[in-house]
């Protein structure tokens, strides 16, 4: 298209095009950025929920099947139950909360944990309920 060996760089449509071509490229990478990063975040919480359920079954065969000292457990560190989980192998993550309860018989227990990074997602609040051993969002199986 150029007719004069002395013009140098590139026309307005090339320029154009190429912007095109780069903006509809982001248009699709962004949402798919978007979903491996919320999934990520769950998987935080799950990791979470199975790393604290394992350290109450451990300290739980130690006690027989007795869970009442981890009942009302948190993930902060000056609460008294902490430092039963965390001799069990329970590490924090810095952006889940965890809070657990016992059945009346404490021969149960239930975790819910609270991702700092999820708003409005349903796994923002998700549970293990040992009934059931498996981690769920809470719309699905509330704590009791």
């Amino acid at each position: 298209m150029r007719t004069n060996a002395s013009d140098k760089g590139f026309t307005l449509i090339e320029l154009l095009v190429v912007i095109l071509i780069i903006a509809i490229l982001a248009a699709i990478a962004v949402p798919i950025f978007i979903r491996q990063r919320d999934k990520a975040l769950v998987s935080q919480v799950t990791a979470a929920l199975k790393d604290a359920a394992t350290a109450i079954e451990t300290y739980g065969t130690e006690t027989l099947g007795n869970f009442a000292g981890v009942n009302g457990a948190t993930s902060n560190p000056a609460n008294a139950a902490y430092g039963i989980l965390t001799g069990r192998g329970y590490r924090k993550n810095v952006d889940v909360s965890i809070v657990v309860a016992t059945s009346d018989s404490d021969s149960q227990y239930c975790i819910t944990a609270t991702h700092a990074g999820l708003d409005s997602h349903p796994w923002e609040v998700a549970t293990y309920n040992s009934s059931d051993g498996s981690p769920r969002p809470n719309d699905v199986d509330a704590c009791p």
